[in-house]
């Protein structure tokens, strides 16, 4: 079983950038792909961003693309979501999940494992 521990979440304000972590433990960190999700307010859940087991490949939601960026420190089993021009749309529990391949995937079924989430949120 893995266990993922989400970070860095909080308040902040339109235009403030915030880096949310991500750490996993009980399995072998840099075989597995990453993706972090999010979910609004009284919607559902949504992709955000991934990244694959060795960090060389990457893809972003086009809502958060140019803004956001994923990596990973496999020597620490760690992924980070880096956040820069948040705006009051990005508030959402954010939440990180390894995938079940070294192949990330922007579709919530090819992920085994999930964080309890962590909460952003943006003020206008």
């Amino acid at each position: 079983q893995v266990r993922l521990v989400e970070s860095g979440g909080g308040l902040v304000q339109a235009g403030d950038s915030l880096r949310l972590s991500c750490a996993a433990s009980g399995r072998t960190f840099s075989n597995y792909g990453m993706g972090w999700f999010r979910r609004p307010p009284g919607k559902g859940r949504a992709f955000v961003a991934l990244i694959s087991a060795s960090g060389s490949g990457t893809f972003y939601a086009d809502s958060v693309k140019d803004r956001f960026i994923i990596s990973r420190d496999n020597t620490k089993n760690t992924v980070y979501l880096q956040m820069n021009s948040l705006n009051p749309e990005d508030t959402a529990v954010y939440y990180c999940a390894v995938s079940k391949t070294g192949i990330a995937s922007v579709s919530s079924d090819n992920y085994s494992g999930w964080g309890q989430g962590t909460q952003v949120t943006v003020s206008s």
